[in-house]
Parts: structure tokens; sequence; C-alpha cells
């Protein structure tokens, strides 16, 4: 399509058309001047009042006859006082750019913000995955500070609601929030890592192998993609984390974490902060590949054996229910797989100059399970509510939402699938 916005036209009926002639000269000359670039749409930079309106945006697109132009403007001509140009369009849907020297902007879907893969999705993506990690990690302050205290001290905190007790009766109701601060800001930074990176990374792995193969392996795509995302994510989140930890568990730490990282940081130097970034690692990789993995997998197998019809015909609000039940499955499985690791953490953090596999050693196989029960129930939910906040921030921000994997007509062709 070809088009042009603009602000409103001069009261002045003689200053109207004079403006509006000179104008669709000035139109004449962008088309027939860029007649044979390929573009999406580009941004005129400031507005522009020297021909007597402002210029905002055009857009052409590639591969439409240039007749459609011609067409466009002689309509244009007949009536001074409208909008210059019809909207024309062309079948082709090859949107590529890119204009030298000018601003890029993305072709979008009609009701989508973004083209899906574009670098705002990708940034808004990030946007709501810090909302996700950070809002719900930081509600669950409290258990999980029971949690590390059961992995830490079983002796004296015994279970679940004998850790809630204990904690109420010497700190009160304000010790269950200790470590919020680290634990808002680690996993916020996390959050940004996690899912921003994600979408990038099973953008451009499916890219790098091809349609057809990133359907046909496409569970390895969502274990590559967020295990590459975590990476990075946890060098994020480890100096928090060494913090919250330190917080929650250490009889006599300081309780904030503006006191917290300069005393680590003069105890300990940096190493003070990513000393358990290995034990992280093995804690979030394994973690989130199974969080995006089984999520994924949860999904397409909820719309095609018990949501009673397509994901298309359902509204936003049913989608969200069946994203939040996906990502409760996905959740319980990623506590049982990641929690070994989580307990060597809580522990590595407590013993100074200890390596992850002394600390291992020191729990034994059994040790290392210690506090599983609350884990799945805080990984569960939190699991659950970080899908179901990321997937409603897609929606809120008008962010492409592609449907379960479908095979790409080719392969059917192939394997002679009807």
């Amino acid at each position: 399509m070809s088009w042009i916005t603009h602000q409103s036209l001069p009261k002045n009926l003689e200053s109207r058309f004079l403006k509006s002639l000179t104008h669709k000269l000035f139109l004449v000359f962008e088309i027939f001047s860029m007649e044979n670039e390929s573009s999406v749409i580009f941004q005129k930079g400031p507005r522009r009042w020297a021909l007597g309106r402002s210029v905002n945006q055009i857009q052409l697109v590639k591969g439409c006859p240039s007749k459609m132009a011609d067409n466009s403007l002689i309509s244009a001509f007949k009536n001074p006082f409208i909008n210059p140009l019809s909207v024309a369009s062309c079948e082709s849907n090859d949107f590529k750019t890119v204009v030298p020297n000018r601003e890029i902007i993305a072709a979008a879907a009609p009701g989508d913000s973004c083209e899906f893969g574009s670098n705002k999705y990708f940034a808004l993506c990030g946007l709501g995955g810090v909302l996700s990690c950070g809002i719900t990690h930081t509600l669950v302050t409290p258990l999980d500070l029971v949690k590390c205290r059961l992995q830490v001290d079983q002796a004296k905190y015994k279970n679940v609601f004998n850790g809630f007790k204990v904690t109420l009766a010497e700190d009160g109701a304000k010790g269950l929030a200790r470590g919020w601060a680290p634990t808002f800001f680690g996993y916020s930074l996390q959050g940004l890592c996690k899912f921003g990176l994600y979408e990038v990374f099973k953008v451009h792995y499916s890219n790098l192998i091809g349609e057809e193969n990133a359907y046909l392996y496409r569970s390895l795509l969502y274990l590559s993609a967020s295990a590459s995302a975590e990476f990075f994510a946890d060098i994020l989140l480890s100096p928090m984390e060494s913090a919250k930890v330190r917080i929650q568990t250490q009889p006599g730490f300081v309780g904030t974490l503006r006191e917290a990282l300069p005393l680590i940081y003069k105890n300990d130097g940096m190493n003070g902060f990513y000393k358990s970034l290995v034990p992280l690692w093995m804690r979030q990789i394994p973690y989130t590949m199974m969080k995006f993995a089984c999520f994924e997998k949860t999904i397409e197998l909820l719309y095609k054996f018990v949501v009673p019809k397509p994901r298309a015909e359902c509204t936003k609000g049913e989608q969200l229910i069946v994203t939040f039940a996906a990502g409760y499955i996905a959740g319980v499985f990623c506590a049982i797989v990641s929690h070994p690791a989580d307990t060597v953490v809580s522990k590595l953090n407590q013993y100074k100059g200890a390596s992850a596999m002394d600390v291992a050693k020191k729990l034994g196989f059994m040790g290392m399970w210690q506090g599983l029960l609350p884990r799945i129930v805080m990984i569960g939910t939190l699991t659950a509510a970080q899908w179901f906040i990321y997937d409603a921030v897609k929606v809120w921000l008008g962010l492409p939402r592609p449907p379960p994997p479908e095979m790409p007509e080719s392969l059917k062709k192939k394997l002679g699938v009807a």
C-alpha cells in the first residue's frame, strides 16, 4: 500500500488548495525518485512544514506495480481537499529492508504493535520477562526464605510449617520479607535475559536449521534456546542471589541489600558475588530448559487433546487460562530437576571457602533433596504465574503470539501427509 499521514488542513480555503497542490507535486517526486528502492516503512525525521504540510510517514511496498501509484495520484488530484493518496495494496508480502541512511520500522501484522522477530519485539519480550520474574519471585519471598533455611539448618527448621513458626517467633512478620530487595532486582534482571534472549535464540536457531528442521526438532530447539538464554541470565542474577541467601540464612548478617553488597565485596571481593555461579548454572539451566521445553510441548498437547476448540477460536482469557495450566505442569518438573543444585547453592553461600563439590559430598544424596515439597509448591505456582504474566503482557502490548507449531506444507508434501 502507499499512504501518508498528515495533520489537519488549515481553515483558509485558498491556502488549503495551494498547499495540497504543492504537497501532491512533492509526492510525485518522492514516489518516482524512490521507484527502485526496496523498503518497508521509513520515518521522515522531524516534521517538515516547508511545503505546507507535516510529512510523518511514507510506506512503499516492494513489488507493487507503479500503475497503482499513478492511479492513486490521479484520484487524489480530483479532490484537492482530501488525503492525497488513496489506499493501494498488492498481494506480495515480501517486506525486505533496507533503504540506506533511513530509520527502518518493521512492518507488523494487523492488530500487532510490532513485527515478530523485530528488535522491538525482543525488547518488549524482555520487559515482559522483567515483570514476570521480578514480581512473582518477590511475592513468594516468605516461602523462599523458609525453603532456604530448611536447606541449611534442618535441625532448627524441621519442616515448612515449623520454619514459618520459628521465623515468626524470632523475627516477627517483618522477618518473612528478609531478602526481598535482592530477590526483586536479581530476578528482574534474570527475567530480562531469560525471556528476551529465549525469543532471540529461538528465532536465530530456527533460521539456522531451516523451517522443516525447526518443526521436526522443535524440542531440541526449545532446549538449546532456553539454555543459551539462561547462561547469560545467571551472570546477572549471581551477585543478587549471593546477597539474598546470606541475608536469609546467615545469623548476624546484615538485613538490607545496600549493606550486604559492600560487605560481601569487602570480605570476599568479586569472588563473593560469583563463587556460586557454577552451581547456579547447574540449578537454573536445567530448570529453564525444562520450564520452556515442557511449557511449549504442554501448550501444544493441551490445544491438541484437551481444549475443545482450536486456539484461534479461543478468547484471550481462555488462552491465558491454558497458559497458566501449562505453566503449572512445567513448574512441577522444573522444581524436581533443579532441586539438588538449589540445595547446594543455599549451603555454598553459608560456608566460606567451600566448593560446590565439598558441599555436595557433605550433604549426601538424600540431603540434597531437603525442602523439595515447599519448592514444588513454590516453583509450580511461580512458573504458572510467570507464564501467565508474560503472556498477559504480550496481549497488553499487542505483541505477536504465534499459535502452536504446525507441520510446514513442504514437509507435508515430502511425507505424503494430507
